[in-house]
């Protein structure tokens, strides 16, 4: 516990202190420094956001794996189907989510009659 003189001293000290800079207003402009660093970022020349590493975003066209796996949070089951296979049934323009989403719903097992409930939890390997 600080003495009774140091408390002092370090109060007499707060009230010594310069006011900080204010911030900026909302109308005002960001300060150059801002976009500098905001156009050297690597990531800013990325053309794609972070699909994650699952791919699930990306086109049937544009994943280079042949074999397709998604399984199911809720019930534990894997469907596996390959690229040419999936891209002959739902397109080369499908989205792998859509089609992974569709392949495990044409075989739920989980069915209860409620639309909140029904329906396979898809992850995505």
């Amino acid at each position: 516990m600080p003495t009774r003189k140091q408390m002092e001293r370090l109060a007499a000290a707060v009230g010594k202190k310069a006011p900080g800079v204010p911030g900026l207003a909302p109308d005002d402009g960001l300060p150059p420094e801002y976009w500098r660093a905001l156009l050297e970022d690597p990531r800013a020349d990325r053309g794609l956001p972070d699909l994650g590493s699952s791919g699930r975003l990306l086109r049937l066209s544009q994943i280079p794996e042949h074999l397709l796996r998604v399984a199911c949070r809720r019930c534990g089951r894997t469907v596996e189907i390959q690229k040419v296979d999936a891209a002959r049934l739902y397109g080369s323009d499908a989205i792998w989510r859509d089609v992974g989403q569709r392949l495990l719903d044409n075989t739920c097992s989980q069915r209860t009659g409620r639309h909140e409930e029904d329906g396979c939890w898809p992850s995505f390997d």
